[in-house]
This record gives structure tokens, sequence and C-alpha cells, in this order.
């Protein structure tokens, strides 16, 4: 089993800088991707970006690009999310999903809880 949970949310003030950590523990050998998406109230959860094992497979979403990286641990432990030049657009409670491959060689999506980035204008 695999466990993720997020930290480092925080407020802010527009062009701040925050960075977000995502912790996976148990099985994290089956870890194929760790991927921060992101829930702003009254708006669809939105993808922000993933990291593939050994770093492989960085991608962002629209709104990430060019303010956002990415970055990790090549051995799924952990990832990160640096976010700078916050505007108040970007809050939302920021969520880390990790990818993993099962024992019968499913795929499955384990969710964290969850952190608060607030950006104030």
């Amino acid at each position: 089993q695999v466990q993720v949970v997020e930290s480092g949310g925080d407020f802010v003030q527009t062009a701040d800088s925050l960075r977000l950590s995502c912790a996976a523990s148990g099985h994290t050998n089956c870890i194929l991707n760790l991927v921060w998406f992101r829930k702003a109230p009254g708006k669809d959860r939105e993808f922000v970006a993933s990291f593939g094992r050994d770093g492989h497979g960085i991608t962002y979403g629209p709104s990430a690009q060019g303010r956002f990286t990415i970055s990790g641990d090549g051995s799924m432990n952990a990832v990160y999310l640096q976010m700078n030049d916050l505007i108040p657009g970007d809050t939302a409670i920021y969520v880390c999903s990790a990818r993993a491959i099962n024992v019968d060689r499913t795929e499955s999506n384990v969710w964290g809880p969850g952190t608060q980035g607030t950006v104030s204008s």
C-alpha cells in the first residue's frame, strides 16, 4: 500500500513563492509517478504537474508553465512543487496523487488530503 501526505501550504501575498512537499510512504517502489492537482472553490480539479520515476515524464499544466517547477527524488519518496510569482488565481487546495501499480498489475491512484495555498492580492 502507498500513502501520500502534502505539506507547505500557507497564506502569502501576490508575487510571493511557496514550496509544497508531497511525502510518499509504504510500497513506494510501486509508484509510477507523483502528480500535483489543485482544486479551487467553484472550479473543477486541475492538473498542475507530474513527476515520473527517475525524473522522467515531467509535465506541466497550462497554469504552471513558466512559474512552477516540480522536482523530487527519483525513488518516489517525495516530490516538491516550487511555485513562484503567485497570483490570487493560484489559491486552491493542492493535492498530491500517487499512481501505483498493484500486485495484479492493475494501476490505481492514491490521494493525499491536500494542503491549502492562499494568495492574497
